[in-house]
């Protein structure tokens, strides 16, 4: 939902962007032989595609790179320079030949530079002019906007759009040829905009503002707000080619889904990626009924509190805070921020009524009216939903026929909008390739190129995905693939999974989930969602194994696999489960359990899913195996029959909970194991259901949280998707 949020750490991962602040004049003097020895190109050793060449200009020393401006450095001694207002240092390191092998880098990003050529290259930054304007809307309000045109052409060039709720004042020549470093170099004419309410414009902001009925041609949305946009972008803005894009992560992502609604004419083509579609069925503030308590409370903290962010954080524990706190609405009264209308909505509209309903988009979505290009994360902790739902909302109205009328998806081993960035990192897993350039260059560009600029190069059919454990790019024309067979994966009583029925279907393994003390869903201390050092962007791929040992969690597992086991498309829960209270939430994982050292097992050659032990103190600590999710959700009880009319449920009585687990793309490669872990708490993402049944959660009283055991039967079983060939 938040673009901001997916790109936090984007001065660490776009190649030290942040040291970009205005550059300051060095107040030291080194002997320029010393300085050009420093000179010359140097890999980041914990991200090798991340390429910085240092420069001498002068007296004076900077570095660049292919997605990094330049950044001109303090000299701070003969051997350590600073850039970022002193934030971030950089010291060379000689062997013992004298010659600089390295760079230690300490401060916004830590790590080591290991020097690979005495001869820097430049990063050939395309520059752009910028302009700001105050665009109209059809009911007067004035939208703030930043417009960027490459200065080195005067050819009609199509429009590139991103709205947002994020504020656009930083966007500049070299934001953009970092941030869309590929984009920037074809060239297009960039609009950045703030959306209603928000940041330098005028109007009221509306979270998820839901659509108008455009019959009414006074009706304003945030479709409407982008065809005005574009209707005055072509008006006064001179050398364009009439053509317009739009794309954007998370609430930007939504943004230009909207776009698609109804759109301008000149819309010809757009992007929603990791799009908030549906912030009750599956995105940011809801997962199947079970409210997002920590994302709740601080996303909506940061946006409401005032017309730009204000993202804050807890001093202490957030599972502390939260368990201390009680219930949703208790927490909201610690805060000491009240009538922020998103925490009101939370506790007026648990369920799924029409005031959620209303904002989602998937419904709207009943034609294929621009290409679009869909694009998620197979770990991404907040929209991993939305491009799914997109997608399978527009493919029965796809046109293969008619490129023109094409929807078109792409999953990958990304969390949040890393997509967009260089590394072949995601935690401590390494894919052993830089997948999100991968994906920039052979999809992103050529599709914009394609349908903005006739430019021939745009191969995709339909979807693509990284499958991951095979670490490989897969092409299917369609999602999930027509040639896959679904496999039962049975829960039998004895914790053993497999793919037999069990010989007793009513037999059952049991456990007590207690709300006085949840399970935590990352290890503590459990930071507030964007505080610095945050663990929440790659908590997706931590080590499940502390899990394995609780009384509260029920486990399942293969013996070592004697083949591999690939894993394509939808995978499906189907719980038979029974509690003895009368609510319940429902919480499954399907694990891939390495063998012995995760950072050497299995053998295989690169590109290969890896654990990086120096990326896991706790892997580091404990270094034999490593459980890696590969899908995961969870489901609360009381909306088994209805979403909209919650109901308590029956006490000691089996019931059926079917529910997605997402899709996913991967190999459980032989010699690992398949895992599947159940538990009835995951705080403090999720609030604690009581486990007795009330009419609100959000506003539960301290003596409605109760212990309570939980039963699966051995029916239960795990649907896999499996391509043709399963042995």
């Amino acid at each position: 939902m938040f673009l901001r949020r997916a790109f936090a750490p984007l001065a660490l991962l776009l190649c030290c962007i942040a040291a970009v602040a205005a550059p300051r004049a060095q107040n030291g003097h080194v002997s320029r032989s010393l300085l050009d020895s420093y000179t010359g190109q140097y890999r980041f050793h914990e991200e090798p595609d991340v390429v910085l060449s240092f420069f001498r200009d002068g007296s004076r020393l900077y570095f660049e790179g292919a997605r990094t401006p330049r950044t001109d450095l303090t000299t701070e001694s003969d051997t350590t320079f600073s850039s970022d207002m002193g934030n971030t240092r950089y010291t060379f390191v000689t062997g013992s030949d004298g010659r600089v092998t390295s760079i230690r880098v300490e401060g916004s990003r830590s790590g080591t530079l290991e020097k690979i050529s005495s001869t820097p290259v430049h990063n050939h930054f395309r520059p752009y002019s910028r302009e700001e304007a105050m665009i109209p809307m059809r009911d007067g309000i004035r939208l703030h906007a930043i417009i960027l045109r490459p200065t080195d052409t005067d050819e009609p060039l199509p429009f590139l759009m991103q709205r947002t709720p994020y504020g656009v004042d930083g966007s500049t020549s070299d934001s953009i040829n970092a941030r869309y470093t590929e984009l920037a170099q074809s060239g297009y004419i960039f609009v950045m905009e703030d959306i209603r309410g928000r940041y330098r414009s005028e109007g009221t902001f509306v979270m998820m503002r839901p659509l108008a009925d455009h019959r009414d041609p006074g009706a304003v949305d945030e479709s409407t707000d982008s065809y005005d946009t574009v209707a005055w972008l072509l008006k006064h803005v001179p050398r364009n080619n009439g053509r317009a894009g739009v794309m954007g992560i998370s609430y930007p992502g939504f943004l230009a889904a909207e776009a698609g609604i109804d759109p301008h004419p000149a819309i010809r083509a757009i992007s929603p990626q990791a799009p908030m579609t549906d912030v009750w069925i599956g995105d940011d503030f809801f997962h199947n009924g079970a409210f997002r308590q920590t994302y709740g409370y601080d996303y909506v903290l940061g946006m409401e509190s005032g017309k730009q962010n204000a993202f804050g954080g807890l001093n202490e524990d957030a599972y502390t805070f939260f368990l201390n706190a009680g219930s949703f609405a208790a927490a909201g009264r610690l805060s000491g921020a009240t009538g922020l209308p998103t925490w009101q909505a939370f506790l007026d509209h648990p369920a799924y009524d029409n005031f959620w309903r209303s904002r989602a988009v998937q419904y709207h979505l009943t034609k294929v009216t621009v290409p679009t290009l869909e694009v998620g994360g197979w770990w991404d902790q907040e929209d991993l939903w939305g491009p799914q739902a997109e997608y399978a909302a527009l493919e029965p109205h796809n046109q293969p026929a008619d490129p023109k009328h094409r929807v078109y998806l792409v999953l990958g081993p990304w969390r949040h909008g890393s997509w967009a960035l260089t590394q072949r990192h995601l935690g401590p897993v390494d894919f052993g390739e830089a997948v999100g350039d991968e994906y920039r260059k052979q999809i992103e560009a050529p599709f914009f190129a394609y349908y903005l600029k006739d430019q021939p190069g745009f191969q995709l059919a339909n979807t693509a995905t990284y499958q991951t454990g095979s670490e490989r790019w897969m092409y299917y024309r369609q999602w999930p693939p027509q040639n896959v067979t679904e496999h039962d994966l049975y829960l039998d009583a004895d914790g053993q999974l497999r793919f037999s029925k069990p010989a007793d279907p009513n037999a059952f393994r049991a456990y007590r989930s207690d709300p006085a003390d949840p399970v935590p869903y990352r290890r503590r201390p459990i930071e507030a969602t964007y505080a610095t050092g945050s663990h929440w962007y790659t908590w997706m791929v931590q080590d499940q194994r502390p899990d394995d040992g609780r009384k509260d969690v029920a486990v399942w597992t293969t013996p070592p696999l004697e083949h591999d086991v690939t894993v394509t498309g939808n995978v499906t829960a189907d719980l038979i489960a029974s509690t003895s209270g009368t609510d319940s939430d429902w919480v499954v994982k399907l694990i891939d359990v390495f063998p012995g050292n995760g950072a050497q097992m299995p053998p295989c050659s690169s590109p290969c899913l890896r654990i990086d032990p120096a990326a896991d103190p706790y892997f580091a600590a404990q270094p034999e195996g490593y459980e890696l999710m590969i899908a995961d959700e969870i489901y609360r009880g009381r909306y088994r029959i209805s979403y909209e009319h919650p109901e308590a449920i029956p006490a000691n009585t089996p019931e059926e909970y079917k529910f997605s687990l997402h899709a996913a793309d991967h190999v459980f490669l032989k010699g690992h194991r398949i895992m599947v872990q159940v538990q009835s708490t995951w705080f403090p993402l999720y609030d604690r259901n009581p486990q007795s049944f009330v009419p609100n959660i959000m506003t539960a009283q301290p003596g409605d949280y109760k212990p309570e055991e939980q039963r699966i039967y051995a029916r239960s079983r795990i649907e896999l998707p499996e391509p043709e060939g399963f042995d």
